[in-house]
């Protein structure tokens, strides 16, 4: 019964078209939707379909379209242009030589705060070569900690300390010299093999 009134049709339709140059009919009699403009075609429905079928080749919208076009002039680097930056892991880095770090001592390092950080075995190094800045809490290893240079109630000196800890999944020593007079130092990673 459909096809059989659609058959029937005698509406005559006009072409009209969108911001984004999608097509469709619309009856003559009617005002446009919002946002649709007459492109100049009128008749019957199928002959605007015809039209359309002629003149829309790409059904994709013009800000699609746009932005496949500039893709293509603009293409984004490819994954294996990243690979080298990627393939350097933070525990790979921090393992290779030495790096500047300071002590992460809340509400800021002083040299009360150190000797209570190294009582209770727990200190926090901030690595200040990578971004934003990596902190590691480390839990001492009094063993292979030496304090022999470290003068701890005048603030002289330095100080070795050690932990170990895990970092990007990989269990590492982590082994700092720090001057009592800044609180500041070098340190670096050691990968632990078991």
């Amino acid at each position: 019964m459909s096809s059989q009134r659609s058959s029937d049709d005698d509406t005559i339709y006009k072409v009209v078209i969108n911001h984004e140059e999608q097509y469709s009919i619309w009856p003559q009699h009617k005002e446009n939707p919002l946002g649709w403009n007459d492109v100049g075609k009128v008749g019957p429905k199928a002959e605007c379909l015809a039209y359309i079928k002629e003149a829309w080749t790409d059904m994709r919208p013009l800000s699609l379209r746009r932005k496949m076009t500039e893709i293509a002039q603009n293409p984004r680097p490819s994954v294996k242009e990243f690979a080298p930056r990627k393939e350097i892991r933070l525990v790979d880095r921090l393992c290779d030589g030495e790096h500047p770090i300071v002590l992460s001592l809340n509400p800021s390092p002083t040299l009360h705060l150190f000797r209570e950080a190294v009582e209770n075995g727990c200190l926090r190094f901030r690595f200040t070569d990578t971004r934003p800045g990596t902190e590691l809490g480390v839990r001492l290893d009094r063993s292979a900690c030496d304090l022999g240079q470290a003068n701890l109630t005048e603030g002289l000196g330095t100080a070795r300390l050690v932990g170990n800890l895990s970092v990007d999944y990989t269990k590492v020593r982590c082994v700092v010299d720090i001057d009592l007079e800044t609180l500041a130092g070098h340190g670096h990673l050691e990968k632990i093999t078991v």
